[in-house]
Protein backbone atom coordinates (compact mmCIF):
# COMPACT_ATOMS: atom_id res chain seq x y z
CA UNK A 1 0.00 0.00 0.00
CA UNK A 2 1.71 3.69 -0.78
CA UNK A 3 1.85 5.64 1.96
CA UNK A 4 0.67 8.95 2.35
CA UNK A 5 2.90 11.65 2.12
CA UNK A 6 4.64 13.77 4.31
CA UNK A 7 3.26 17.16 5.00
CA UNK A 8 5.60 19.80 4.41
CA UNK A 9 5.01 24.04 3.93
CA UNK A 10 5.31 23.78 0.19
CA UNK A 11 2.75 20.80 -0.42
CA UNK A 12 -0.18 22.08 2.26
CA UNK A 13 0.75 25.91 0.20
CA UNK A 14 -0.18 24.39 -3.24
CA UNK A 15 -2.99 22.22 -1.79
CA UNK A 16 -4.70 25.62 -0.21
CA UNK A 17 -4.31 27.29 -3.50
CA UNK A 18 -5.32 24.98 -5.41
CA UNK A 19 -8.57 24.49 -2.87
CA UNK A 20 -8.91 28.26 -3.24
CA UNK A 21 -8.60 28.64 -7.12
CA UNK A 22 -11.80 25.76 -7.22
CA UNK A 23 -13.90 28.30 -4.28
CA UNK A 24 -13.62 31.24 -6.71
CA UNK A 25 -14.35 28.60 -10.08
CA UNK A 26 -17.66 28.22 -8.08
CA UNK A 27 -18.06 32.14 -7.15
CA UNK A 28 -18.02 31.31 -3.28
CA UNK A 29 -16.74 33.57 -2.00
CA UNK A 30 -18.95 36.52 -3.88
CA UNK A 31 -21.73 34.14 -3.30
CA UNK A 32 -21.28 34.16 0.48
CA UNK A 33 -20.62 37.89 0.12
CA UNK A 34 -23.85 38.87 -1.07
CA UNK A 35 -26.07 36.94 0.86
CA UNK A 36 -24.59 37.23 4.23
CA UNK A 37 -25.23 40.73 2.83
CA UNK A 38 -28.80 40.52 1.92
CA UNK A 39 -29.52 38.71 5.32
CA UNK A 40 -28.40 41.69 7.73
CA UNK A 41 -30.06 43.84 5.61
CA UNK A 42 -27.80 45.71 2.80
CA UNK A 43 -29.82 44.84 0.21
CA UNK A 44 -28.69 47.80 -1.72
CA UNK A 45 -24.73 47.57 -1.60
CA UNK A 46 -23.21 48.38 -4.63
CA UNK A 47 -26.72 49.98 -6.41
CA UNK A 48 -25.85 53.88 -7.80
CA UNK A 49 -29.40 54.80 -6.32
CA UNK A 50 -28.64 58.91 -7.33
CA UNK A 51 -30.49 60.23 -4.13
CA UNK A 52 -33.47 58.23 -4.63
CA UNK A 53 -35.01 55.79 -1.76
CA UNK A 54 -33.43 52.65 -0.78
CA UNK A 55 -35.99 50.79 0.99
CA UNK A 56 -35.25 47.71 2.95
CA UNK A 57 -38.27 45.42 4.02
CA UNK A 58 -36.14 42.27 5.04
CA UNK A 59 -38.55 39.73 4.92
CA UNK A 60 -36.24 37.02 3.79
CA UNK A 61 -34.29 37.50 7.27
CA UNK A 62 -37.47 36.63 9.25
CA UNK A 63 -37.95 33.32 7.02
CA UNK A 64 -34.49 32.21 7.36
CA UNK A 65 -34.56 32.90 11.09
CA UNK A 66 -38.13 31.10 11.56
CA UNK A 67 -36.72 27.61 9.57
CA UNK A 68 -33.19 27.51 11.74
CA UNK A 69 -35.26 28.13 14.82
CA UNK A 70 -37.84 25.43 13.80
CA UNK A 71 -35.44 23.14 12.69
CA UNK A 72 -33.46 23.53 16.10
CA UNK A 73 -35.84 24.34 18.46
CA UNK A 74 -36.31 20.42 19.77
CA UNK A 75 -34.14 19.46 22.97
CA UNK A 76 -31.70 17.24 21.54
CA UNK A 77 -30.26 14.85 23.60
CA UNK A 78 -27.75 12.49 22.24
CA UNK A 79 -27.95 8.58 23.84
CA UNK A 80 -25.10 5.60 23.75
CA UNK A 81 -26.61 2.42 23.99
CA UNK A 82 -24.83 -0.98 24.27
CA UNK A 83 -24.93 -3.46 21.02
CA UNK A 84 -25.85 -6.72 22.84
CA UNK A 85 -23.90 -8.68 20.12
CA UNK A 86 -20.54 -8.39 21.79
CA UNK A 87 -19.57 -11.53 23.33
CA UNK A 88 -16.58 -10.12 24.93
CA UNK A 89 -18.69 -7.73 27.58
CA UNK A 90 -21.28 -8.42 29.53
CA UNK A 91 -24.31 -6.69 28.96
CA UNK A 92 -23.94 -5.12 32.70
CA UNK A 93 -20.85 -4.12 31.47
CA UNK A 94 -21.68 -2.26 28.45
CA UNK A 95 -24.71 -0.67 30.09
CA UNK A 96 -22.28 0.67 32.75
CA UNK A 97 -20.03 2.40 29.97
CA UNK A 98 -23.07 3.56 27.94
CA UNK A 99 -23.81 5.66 31.19
CA UNK A 100 -20.88 6.97 31.67
CA UNK A 101 -20.77 7.84 27.88
CA UNK A 102 -24.09 9.41 28.29
CA UNK A 103 -22.80 11.61 31.44
CA UNK A 104 -19.77 12.72 29.10
CA UNK A 105 -22.47 13.63 26.32
CA UNK A 106 -24.49 15.80 28.73
CA UNK A 107 -21.56 17.42 30.45
CA UNK A 108 -19.64 18.45 26.83
CA UNK A 109 -23.15 19.73 25.47
CA UNK A 110 -23.52 22.11 28.30
CA UNK A 111 -19.94 23.17 28.57
CA UNK A 112 -19.78 23.57 24.87
CA UNK A 113 -23.35 25.65 24.93
CA UNK A 114 -24.20 22.78 21.57
CA UNK A 115 -27.81 24.17 21.05
CA UNK A 116 -26.53 28.08 20.50
CA UNK A 117 -23.54 26.29 18.65
CA UNK A 118 -26.29 24.28 16.73
CA UNK A 119 -28.53 27.33 15.44
CA UNK A 120 -25.40 28.98 13.77
CA UNK A 121 -24.34 26.01 12.73
CA UNK A 122 -27.82 25.82 10.79
CA UNK A 123 -27.73 29.45 10.21
CA UNK A 124 -24.86 29.32 8.31
CA UNK A 125 -25.90 26.61 6.46
CA UNK A 126 -29.05 28.25 5.51
CA UNK A 127 -27.17 31.89 4.70
CA UNK A 128 -23.83 30.41 3.42
CA UNK A 129 -25.33 27.23 1.83
CA UNK A 130 -22.70 24.89 4.21
CA UNK A 131 -22.12 24.10 7.72
CA UNK A 132 -19.17 23.36 9.56
CA UNK A 133 -18.35 21.78 13.24
CA UNK A 134 -14.72 21.29 14.20
CA UNK A 135 -13.52 19.56 17.59
CA UNK A 136 -10.59 19.63 19.03
CA UNK A 137 -9.26 18.87 22.37
CA UNK A 138 -7.52 21.35 24.30
CA UNK A 139 -5.32 20.38 27.39
CA UNK A 140 -5.18 23.40 28.78
CA UNK A 141 -8.18 23.17 30.53
CA UNK A 142 -8.85 22.71 34.53
CA UNK A 143 -11.14 20.14 34.67
CA UNK A 144 -10.40 18.71 38.87
CA UNK A 145 -9.42 15.49 37.21
CA UNK A 146 -6.12 13.52 37.12
CA UNK A 147 -5.91 14.07 33.57
CA UNK A 148 -6.18 17.81 32.20
CA UNK A 149 -8.76 19.07 29.45
CA UNK A 150 -11.86 18.98 27.65
CA UNK A 151 -13.48 18.54 24.17
CA UNK A 152 -14.27 22.09 22.30
CA UNK A 153 -16.73 22.55 19.43
CA UNK A 154 -16.58 25.41 17.37
CA UNK A 155 -18.36 26.66 14.33
CA UNK A 156 -16.57 27.46 11.35
CA UNK A 157 -17.26 28.88 8.16
CA UNK A 158 -17.32 27.17 4.92
CA UNK A 159 -14.98 29.10 2.89
CA UNK A 160 -12.61 28.81 5.29
CA UNK A 161 -13.03 24.83 5.12
CA UNK A 162 -11.27 22.90 1.68
CA UNK A 163 -11.95 19.11 1.19
CA UNK A 164 -9.42 17.15 -0.52
CA UNK A 165 -11.77 15.55 -3.04
CA UNK A 166 -13.98 18.34 -4.06
CA UNK A 167 -16.74 16.39 -5.66
CA UNK A 168 -17.55 14.24 -2.81
CA UNK A 169 -19.22 15.76 0.41
CA UNK A 170 -18.39 12.71 2.43
CA UNK A 171 -16.37 14.05 5.15
CA UNK A 172 -14.54 10.27 6.23
CA UNK A 173 -13.99 9.53 2.79
CA UNK A 174 -11.41 12.35 2.43
CA UNK A 175 -7.69 11.64 1.78
CA UNK A 176 -6.78 15.27 3.75
CA UNK A 177 -9.37 18.57 5.11
CA UNK A 178 -7.52 21.73 5.39
CA UNK A 179 -8.85 24.15 8.00
CA UNK A 180 -8.05 27.74 7.48
CA UNK A 181 -8.31 30.52 10.11
CA UNK A 182 -6.50 34.41 10.53
CA UNK A 183 -4.72 35.07 13.59
CA UNK A 184 -2.49 37.78 14.95
CA UNK A 185 1.29 37.44 14.39
CA UNK A 186 3.03 37.33 17.34
CA UNK A 187 0.28 34.57 18.41
CA UNK A 188 1.12 32.93 15.07
CA UNK A 189 4.77 33.13 15.84
CA UNK A 190 4.73 31.97 19.59
CA UNK A 191 2.60 29.01 18.18
CA UNK A 192 5.53 28.38 16.19
CA UNK A 193 8.01 28.95 19.53
CA UNK A 194 6.29 26.60 21.50
CA UNK A 195 6.57 23.74 18.61
CA UNK A 196 10.23 23.68 18.33
CA UNK A 197 10.82 25.83 15.01
CA UNK A 198 14.23 27.83 15.07
CA UNK A 199 13.82 31.48 16.06
CA UNK A 200 14.79 32.45 12.38
CA UNK A 201 11.85 30.79 11.37
CA UNK A 202 9.13 32.09 13.19
CA UNK A 203 10.48 35.91 13.10
CA UNK A 204 10.11 35.60 9.23
CA UNK A 205 6.29 35.09 9.71
CA UNK A 206 4.91 37.84 8.44
CA UNK A 207 1.15 39.72 7.49
CA UNK A 208 -0.31 38.22 4.17
CA UNK A 209 -3.83 38.53 3.08
CA UNK A 210 -6.76 36.25 2.36
CA UNK A 211 -9.70 35.88 -0.15
CA UNK A 212 -11.90 34.55 2.30
CA UNK A 213 -11.48 37.71 4.89
CA UNK A 214 -11.03 40.05 1.49
CA UNK A 215 -14.74 39.65 0.56
CA UNK A 216 -16.08 41.41 3.58
CA UNK A 217 -13.84 43.76 3.40
CA UNK A 218 -12.07 42.71 6.85
CA UNK A 219 -8.84 44.51 7.93
CA UNK A 220 -5.96 42.91 6.90
CA UNK A 221 -3.32 44.55 9.13
CA UNK A 222 -0.70 42.63 11.57
CA UNK A 223 -3.32 39.20 10.57
CA UNK A 224 -1.80 35.86 9.04
CA UNK A 225 -3.55 32.98 7.58
CA UNK A 226 -3.22 29.83 9.72
CA UNK A 227 -3.36 26.46 7.92
CA UNK A 228 -4.70 23.29 9.76
CA UNK A 229 -3.76 20.11 7.79
CA UNK A 230 -5.83 16.98 8.60
CA UNK A 231 -4.77 13.71 6.37
CA UNK A 232 -5.34 10.34 7.00
CA UNK A 233 -2.51 7.97 6.86
CA UNK A 234 -3.63 5.33 4.46
CA UNK A 235 -1.59 2.50 6.74
CA UNK A 236 -3.00 2.92 10.42
CA UNK A 237 -6.57 5.00 9.21
CA UNK A 238 -5.18 7.62 12.37
CA UNK A 239 -5.44 11.17 11.24
CA UNK A 240 -2.27 13.12 11.20
CA UNK A 241 -2.48 17.07 12.18
CA UNK A 242 0.15 19.37 10.84
CA UNK A 243 -0.07 23.52 11.70
CA UNK A 244 1.59 25.72 9.17
CA UNK A 245 1.43 29.02 7.40
CA UNK A 246 1.97 29.66 3.80
CA UNK A 247 6.01 29.74 4.49
CA UNK A 248 6.71 28.86 7.41
CA UNK A 249 5.98 25.38 9.64
CA UNK A 250 4.17 25.87 13.05
CA UNK A 251 3.96 22.77 14.08
CA UNK A 252 5.50 19.55 13.28
CA UNK A 253 3.52 16.94 12.07
CA UNK A 254 2.08 14.80 14.72
CA UNK A 255 -0.37 11.54 14.80
CA UNK A 256 -3.48 12.82 16.98
CA UNK A 257 -4.52 9.11 17.45
CA UNK A 258 -8.08 9.96 16.52
CA UNK A 259 -9.69 7.40 13.89
CA UNK A 260 -12.11 9.90 12.45
CA UNK A 261 -12.04 13.47 10.71
CA UNK A 262 -12.77 16.03 13.67
CA UNK A 263 -15.04 17.58 11.50
CA UNK A 264 -19.10 17.85 10.51
CA UNK A 265 -20.21 19.14 7.59
CA UNK A 266 -23.78 19.43 6.45
CA UNK A 267 -24.94 21.33 3.16
CA UNK A 268 -28.47 23.16 3.37
CA UNK A 269 -29.12 21.79 -0.02
CA UNK A 270 -27.00 19.24 -1.88
CA UNK A 271 -25.31 19.90 -4.88
CA UNK A 272 -24.59 17.26 -7.01
CA UNK A 273 -20.50 16.11 -7.58
CA UNK A 274 -19.39 19.20 -5.43
CA UNK A 275 -18.98 19.35 -1.31
CA UNK A 276 -20.64 22.41 -1.22
CA UNK A 277 -24.31 23.32 -1.15
CA UNK A 278 -26.90 25.78 -2.19
CA UNK A 279 -27.79 27.85 0.33
CA UNK A 280 -31.68 29.15 1.00
CA UNK A 281 -31.24 32.68 0.71
CA UNK A 282 -29.62 32.33 -2.59
CA UNK A 283 -32.86 31.45 -3.99
CA UNK A 284 -34.97 34.46 -2.44
CA UNK A 285 -32.42 37.17 -3.37
CA UNK A 286 -34.66 37.73 -6.52
CA UNK A 287 -37.57 37.89 -5.03
CA UNK A 288 -36.62 39.92 -1.86
CA UNK A 289 -34.66 42.61 -5.10
CA UNK A 290 -38.36 42.35 -6.77
CA UNK A 291 -40.45 43.56 -3.30
CA UNK A 292 -37.61 46.35 -2.60
CA UNK A 293 -37.83 47.96 -5.76
CA UNK A 294 -41.70 47.78 -6.14
CA UNK A 295 -41.49 49.68 -2.56
CA UNK A 296 -38.79 51.84 -3.66
CA UNK A 297 -40.73 52.88 -6.70
CA UNK A 298 -43.85 53.62 -5.06
CA UNK A 299 -42.06 55.86 -2.91
CA UNK A 300 -41.11 57.35 -5.63
CA UNK A 301 -44.14 57.93 -6.93
CA UNK A 302 -45.85 59.60 -3.44
CA UNK A 303 -43.17 61.73 -3.20
CA UNK A 304 -43.65 63.39 -6.63
CA UNK A 305 -47.55 62.71 -6.96
CA UNK A 306 -48.95 62.02 -4.14
CA UNK A 307 -49.38 65.76 -2.97
CA UNK A 308 -52.32 67.97 -4.19
CA UNK A 309 -50.66 70.55 -6.48
CA UNK A 310 -52.06 74.23 -6.77
CA UNK A 311 -51.95 75.92 -10.49
CA UNK A 312 -52.29 79.73 -10.47
CA UNK A 313 -52.87 82.31 -13.02
CA UNK A 314 -49.00 84.90 -13.03
CA UNK A 315 -50.68 87.29 -15.13
CA UNK A 316 -53.50 88.22 -12.10
CA UNK A 317 -51.73 86.76 -8.87
CA UNK A 318 -47.86 87.85 -8.73
CA UNK A 319 -46.98 85.31 -6.63
CA UNK A 320 -48.71 82.48 -4.23
CA UNK A 321 -49.18 82.64 -0.47
CA UNK A 322 -49.06 79.14 1.59
CA UNK A 323 -49.72 80.56 4.71
CA UNK A 324 -52.89 79.18 6.60
CA UNK A 325 -55.89 81.86 6.52
CA UNK A 326 -53.56 84.08 4.00
CA UNK A 327 -55.31 86.83 1.68
CA UNK A 328 -54.04 86.95 -1.39
CA UNK A 329 -54.81 89.68 -3.98
CA UNK A 330 -56.08 89.81 -7.39
CA UNK A 331 -56.51 92.15 -10.01
CA UNK A 332 -60.40 91.63 -10.89
CA UNK A 333 -61.58 89.10 -13.23
CA UNK A 334 -63.34 85.66 -12.96
CA UNK A 335 -62.35 84.23 -9.01
CA UNK A 336 -62.91 80.74 -10.55
CA UNK A 337 -60.41 80.76 -13.43
CA UNK A 338 -57.87 82.47 -11.12
CA UNK A 339 -56.45 79.44 -9.89
CA UNK A 340 -57.37 75.41 -9.33
CA UNK A 341 -55.95 72.26 -7.47
CA UNK A 342 -54.67 69.04 -9.39
CA UNK A 343 -55.67 65.89 -7.49
CA UNK A 344 -53.14 64.11 -7.43
CA UNK A 345 -52.45 60.32 -9.01
CA UNK A 346 -53.59 57.24 -7.86
CA UNK A 347 -50.88 54.59 -6.82
CA UNK A 348 -52.75 51.22 -8.55
CA UNK A 349 -53.70 49.02 -5.71
CA UNK A 350 -52.06 46.04 -7.78
CA UNK A 351 -48.56 47.07 -6.58
CA UNK A 352 -49.69 46.32 -3.01
CA UNK A 353 -51.58 43.29 -3.91
CA UNK A 354 -48.41 42.07 -5.85
CA UNK A 355 -45.95 42.81 -2.19
CA UNK A 356 -48.42 40.83 -0.22
CA UNK A 357 -48.56 37.96 -3.04
CA UNK A 358 -45.03 37.86 -3.41
CA UNK A 359 -44.11 38.04 0.31
CA UNK A 360 -47.30 35.17 1.38
CA UNK A 361 -46.28 32.46 -1.46
CA UNK A 362 -42.61 33.20 -0.88
CA UNK A 363 -43.17 31.87 3.10
CA UNK A 364 -45.52 29.79 2.24
CA UNK A 365 -43.60 27.35 0.03
CA UNK A 366 -40.55 27.48 2.67
CA UNK A 367 -43.46 26.21 5.47
CA UNK A 368 -43.33 29.84 6.98
CA UNK A 369 -47.38 30.11 7.02
CA UNK A 370 -49.63 31.91 8.57
CA UNK A 371 -50.33 29.02 10.94
CA UNK A 372 -46.68 27.99 11.38
CA UNK A 373 -45.49 31.62 12.00
CA UNK A 374 -48.63 32.21 14.80
CA UNK A 375 -51.18 34.29 12.63
CA UNK A 376 -53.66 31.81 12.87
CA UNK A 377 -56.25 31.39 15.07
CA UNK A 378 -57.10 28.03 15.59
CA UNK A 379 -60.37 26.68 17.45
CA UNK A 380 -58.22 24.19 19.96
CA UNK A 381 -54.88 22.87 20.77
CA UNK A 382 -55.32 19.91 18.58
CA UNK A 383 -56.16 21.99 15.86
CA UNK A 384 -52.64 24.05 16.28
CA UNK A 385 -50.57 21.05 16.77
CA UNK A 386 -52.00 19.37 13.68
CA UNK A 387 -51.64 22.40 11.71
CA UNK A 388 -47.76 23.36 12.89
CA UNK A 389 -46.70 19.39 11.99
CA UNK A 390 -48.24 20.10 8.67
CA UNK A 391 -46.37 23.24 8.17
CA UNK A 392 -43.44 21.46 9.15
CA UNK A 393 -43.25 19.21 6.72
CA UNK A 394 -41.17 21.10 3.93
CA UNK A 395 -38.43 20.99 6.44
CA UNK A 396 -38.52 17.38 7.72
CA UNK A 397 -35.51 16.85 5.35
CA UNK A 398 -33.25 19.24 6.20
CA UNK A 399 -34.07 18.15 10.17
CA UNK A 400 -33.36 14.62 9.47
CA UNK A 401 -30.06 15.83 8.17
CA UNK A 402 -29.22 17.62 11.06
CA UNK A 403 -29.94 14.65 13.35
CA UNK A 404 -27.20 12.88 11.05
CA UNK A 405 -24.68 15.57 11.93
CA UNK A 406 -24.96 15.27 15.48
CA UNK A 407 -24.92 11.53 15.40
CA UNK A 408 -21.60 12.10 13.55
CA UNK A 409 -20.60 14.67 16.57
CA UNK A 410 -21.20 12.06 18.82
CA UNK A 411 -19.02 9.79 16.98
CA UNK A 412 -16.03 12.29 16.88
CA UNK A 413 -16.79 12.88 20.72
CA UNK A 414 -16.34 9.08 21.60
CA UNK A 415 -13.21 9.12 19.48
CA UNK A 416 -11.78 12.00 21.34
CA UNK A 417 -12.84 10.45 24.90
CA UNK A 418 -11.30 7.21 23.83
CA UNK A 419 -8.19 8.90 22.94
CA UNK A 420 -7.74 11.87 24.89
CA UNK A 421 -9.47 11.05 28.45
CA UNK A 422 -7.55 8.60 29.81
CA UNK A 423 -8.49 7.23 33.65
CA UNK A 424 -10.89 9.80 35.04
CA UNK A 425 -13.61 10.14 37.94
CA UNK A 426 -16.86 9.28 36.29
CA UNK A 427 -20.48 8.60 37.74
CA UNK A 428 -21.65 4.85 37.79
CA UNK A 429 -25.30 4.18 39.07
CA UNK A 430 -24.93 1.32 40.48
CA UNK A 431 -26.89 -0.34 43.70
CA UNK A 432 -25.12 -1.47 47.27
CA UNK A 433 -25.18 -4.99 48.16
CA UNK A 434 -24.02 -7.87 51.00
CA UNK A 435 -21.97 -6.65 53.10
CA UNK A 436 -22.07 -2.85 51.82
CA UNK A 437 -25.82 -2.35 52.49
CA UNK A 438 -26.17 -1.50 55.84
CA UNK A 439 -28.35 -4.59 57.87
CA UNK A 440 -28.02 -6.15 54.62
CA UNK A 441 -31.02 -4.21 53.10
CA UNK A 442 -31.59 -3.54 49.46
CA UNK A 443 -30.41 0.07 48.64
CA UNK A 444 -31.78 2.04 45.38
CA UNK A 445 -29.84 2.41 42.61
CA UNK A 446 -27.58 5.49 43.52
CA UNK A 447 -25.11 7.23 41.30
CA UNK A 448 -21.35 7.05 42.24
CA UNK A 449 -18.00 8.17 41.24
CA UNK A 450 -15.85 5.58 40.21
CA UNK A 451 -12.45 5.54 38.38
CA UNK A 452 -13.03 4.46 34.66
CA UNK A 453 -10.59 4.27 31.90
CA UNK A 454 -11.81 5.76 28.61
CA UNK A 455 -9.31 3.95 26.41
CA UNK A 456 -11.52 0.81 26.54
CA UNK A 457 -14.50 2.15 24.53
CA UNK A 458 -12.40 1.70 21.46
CA UNK A 459 -13.20 -2.06 22.22
CA UNK A 460 -16.92 -1.56 23.15
CA UNK A 461 -18.97 -1.80 20.00
CA UNK A 462 -22.08 1.10 20.92
CA UNK A 463 -24.23 2.53 18.93
CA UNK A 464 -25.74 6.17 19.08
CA UNK A 465 -29.35 7.46 19.31
CA UNK A 466 -30.94 10.35 19.24
CA UNK A 467 -33.56 11.74 21.83
CA UNK A 468 -35.69 14.34 20.34
CA UNK A 469 -38.50 16.06 22.74
CA UNK A 470 -40.55 18.83 21.05
CA UNK A 471 -39.84 21.93 23.01
CA UNK A 472 -43.15 23.63 21.79
CA UNK A 473 -45.96 24.89 24.71
CA UNK A 474 -48.67 23.30 23.25
CA UNK A 475 -46.15 19.75 23.16
CA UNK A 476 -45.91 20.31 26.37
CA UNK A 477 -49.16 20.55 27.25
CA UNK A 478 -50.57 17.54 25.89
CA UNK A 479 -47.56 15.74 27.21
CA UNK A 480 -48.80 16.34 30.69
CA UNK A 481 -52.37 16.06 30.31
CA UNK A 482 -51.81 12.21 28.60
CA UNK A 483 -49.22 11.64 32.05
CA UNK A 484 -52.16 13.19 33.97
CA UNK A 485 -54.79 11.09 32.57
CA UNK A 486 -52.79 7.55 32.94
CA UNK A 487 -51.99 8.29 36.37
CA UNK A 488 -55.53 9.01 37.02
CA UNK A 489 -56.74 5.90 35.47
CA UNK A 490 -53.36 3.83 37.30
CA UNK A 491 -52.24 2.87 34.08
CA UNK A 492 -49.06 4.04 35.47
CA UNK A 493 -47.29 4.17 38.96
CA UNK A 494 -46.56 7.16 40.62
CA UNK A 495 -42.93 6.75 40.09
CA UNK A 496 -43.21 6.53 36.28
CA UNK A 497 -45.30 9.64 36.66
CA UNK A 498 -42.77 11.31 38.49
CA UNK A 499 -39.84 9.90 36.01
CA UNK A 500 -41.35 11.51 32.70
CA UNK A 501 -43.26 14.79 33.81
CA UNK A 502 -41.24 17.52 31.94
CA UNK A 503 -38.72 19.22 34.32
CA UNK A 504 -40.12 22.45 35.91
CA UNK A 505 -43.19 21.36 37.35
CA UNK A 506 -42.51 19.58 40.36
CA UNK A 507 -39.33 21.03 42.63
CA UNK A 508 -37.38 18.43 44.23
CA UNK A 509 -38.42 15.76 42.04
CA UNK A 510 -35.47 13.28 42.47
CA UNK A 511 -35.55 13.00 45.99
CA UNK A 512 -39.01 12.17 45.42
CA UNK A 513 -38.47 9.36 43.25
CA UNK A 514 -35.81 8.15 45.94
CA UNK A 515 -37.88 8.12 48.59
CA UNK A 516 -40.43 6.14 46.64
CA UNK A 517 -37.84 3.72 45.30
CA UNK A 518 -36.90 2.93 49.20
CA UNK A 519 -40.18 2.31 50.39
CA UNK A 520 -40.48 -0.24 47.72
CA UNK A 521 -37.82 -1.94 48.44
CA UNK A 522 -38.49 -5.61 49.44
CA UNK A 523 -36.73 -7.07 52.49
CA UNK A 524 -34.60 -9.83 52.44
CA UNK A 525 -31.34 -10.78 50.75
CA UNK A 526 -30.20 -8.37 47.80
CA UNK A 527 -30.20 -9.39 44.46
CA UNK A 528 -26.63 -10.14 43.32
CA UNK A 529 -24.96 -7.46 40.81
CA UNK A 530 -23.90 -9.38 37.15
CA UNK A 531 -20.26 -10.77 37.64
CA UNK A 532 -18.06 -10.87 34.50
CA UNK A 533 -14.45 -10.17 35.56
CA UNK A 534 -13.89 -8.23 32.00
CA UNK A 535 -11.97 -5.45 30.95
CA UNK A 536 -14.35 -2.96 31.32
CA UNK A 537 -15.37 -3.76 35.01
CA UNK A 538 -11.82 -3.69 35.94
CA UNK A 539 -11.62 -0.21 33.85
CA UNK A 540 -14.63 1.12 36.10
CA UNK A 541 -13.04 -0.23 39.41
CA UNK A 542 -14.20 -2.02 42.50
CA UNK A 543 -17.25 -0.45 44.42
CA UNK A 544 -15.58 0.34 48.24
CA UNK A 545 -17.05 -0.61 51.29
CA UNK A 546 -18.72 2.36 52.50
CA UNK A 547 -18.58 4.61 49.61
CA UNK A 548 -21.99 6.07 48.54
Amino acid sequence: MRQSPTPTVQLVRERYRQAQSFNQALGLYETVRKNEDFFIGRQWEGVEAGGLPTPVFNFLKRVVLFQVATITSDNLAMQASPLTAADRFSLWELEQAAEVVNGQFRSIFERNQLTALLREFMRNAAVDGDGCLYTWFDPSVENGQAVKGEIVTEVVENTRVHFGNPACRDVEAQPYILLSRRMPVDEAQDLAEHGGAAESEWQAIRPDSDAAAARSGALQDDLVTVLTYLQRDKQSGRIWKYVCTETAELLPPVDTGLTRYPIVWLSWDYVQDCYHGQAMVTGLIPNQVFINKLFAMSMISLMTTAYPKIVYDKTRISGWDSRVGAAIGVNGGDMNSVARIIDPAQISPQIAQFIQLAVDYTQSFLGASDVAMGNARPDNTSAIVALQRASSVPMEIVRQNLYRAIESLGRIYIDHMRNYYGVRQAAVRMRLQGKEAPLGMELPEKDFHRPFDFAVLGEIPVSLQLDVGASSYWSEIASQQTLDNLLVQNKISLQDYLERIPNGYITRKQELIEKLQAQQAPAGAPAALPQSGGALQRAIGKLGGKEG
